[in-house]
């Protein structure tokens, strides 16, 4: 099937540059949107919300498309002719895999915004089917792991051989809807880490430790980031930890909940939980966004007691995730990226960071 529609798809008469935000009326993607238009681009908006990607549509003056990811098939429909495609619906658990398929169907290339483990472990198990289509599958490539990933690839870089990759950061506490409801699905699952190259489900807040971030050290602990499924395919470190910065008092509540997640599996308290995120939070604003910094500290240890360490500064997660998706995007339509799956730092390389405005990478001794 893939191969069928990958043919249909290269004979259209379309442009190859037209691209699609699918998912462009959610808060991250109507920012890229925003953004993308400003620059003089101008994307095929689509998602399933009619009325809102009408109105949008309308007013950054691009084509917009309404529809919901059913079968691969006809989701390909409305994607044939598409060089390729921003995801940005999530929880990427439940529309990542069926955009993909749509994307292979299709014969066009796949980019989304996700940081869930699942959703990249799935993009990698598609490498060969894109390979032999020569699409790119590039998950990840916003806030959620460009930033860890290019630090992961550096510390690699450096240490050969090392066999403990170690990542945290630290963020200004002000999320999206989108971005809650993703935790909020996430919570019941545990966490995860990679344990001698397999993933492993741990205790939510399993680990703590005092991270020496630039600004100064802060408790930290562990989560299931993104990172735990990307870095290995970036670094092939065995053995990866993300950790984020929480207050202790944030940590403690954690751990004294955990017997009591399970409730967030039963669909009419989650229902009501995600009511309440959409009606209460909006998401950090403008002013936020652009004032807002996040920091980063990595290690990578090997065996015979070597390590070394760095941190780097990007801005608010938000903010840079504009930055990082409209480059992704940039490259692969002027062909710079292999084909396959690919993380962001082996798609663009580990100084891929490095290229957005007001971000700081430094060794540390």
């Amino acid at each position: 099937m893939y191969a069928l529609f990958s043919t249909i798809a290269r004979e259209s008469s379309m442009p190859h540059s037209r691209w699609m935000i699918y998912g462009a009326n959610g808060y991250t993607g109507r920012l890229i949107a925003e953004e993308a238009v400003r620059r003089g681009m101008r994307p095929v908006l689509a998602g399933r919300n009619r009325r809102a990607i009408e109105a949008l549509a309308a007013e950054l003056g691009c084509d917009g498309r309404v529809f919901r990811l059913g079968k691969p098939r006809r989701t390909a429909e409305q994607l044939m002719g598409l060089a390729a495609v921003l995801h940005c619906a999530g929880p990427f658990s439940a529309t990542g895999e069926p955009m993909m398929d749509a994307c292979l169907a299709a014969g066009t290339d796949y980019l989304d915004i996700t940081g869930e483990i699942p959703v990249i472990a799935a993009a990698a198990s598609r490498h060969d089917a894109a390979k032999r289509m020569d699409l790119c599958i590039i998950p990840a490539v916003g806030f959620d792991v460009v930033p860890s990933d290019c630090l992961a690839a550096q510390l690699a870089g450096r240490l050969p051989g090392a066999t403990l990759l170690q990542l945290a950061f630290s963020t200004p506490q002000h999320i999206s809807p989108g971005t809650a409801k993703t935790i909020v699905q996430g919570l019941p699952h545990g966490g995860r880490v990679r344990t001698d190259g397999r993933i492993t489900r741990v205790p939510i807040a399993w680990k703590s430790r005092e991270v020496p971030f630039r600004g100064g050290p802060r408790e930290a602990v562990t989560v299931p980031w993104g990172d735990v499924a990307s870095a290995w395919y970036t670094t092939a470190i065995p053995n990866i930890e993300v950790y984020v910065s929480l207050p202790g008092d944030k940590i403690e509540q954690l751990r004294k909940g955990r017997g009591m997640l399970w409730l967030l599996r039963v669909w009419p308290i989650r229902a009501f939980v995600n009511r309440t995120i959409q009606k209460h939070l909006k998401g950090p604003t403008a002013e936020q966004r652009e004032s807002g910094r996040a920091s980063f500290w990595g290690r990578a240890s090997d065996a015979h007691g070597g390590s070394v360490e760095a941190t780097l500064e990007t801005p608010e997660g938000y903010r840079l995730t504009v930055a990082t998706a409209l480059a992704s995007m940039d490259r692969v339509l002027s062909r710079g990226a292999p084909s396959g799956f690919l993380t962001p730092a082996q798609a663009f390389g580990a100084d891929f960071i490095l290229d957005m405005p007001d971000v700081d990478f430094r060794w540390e001794p």
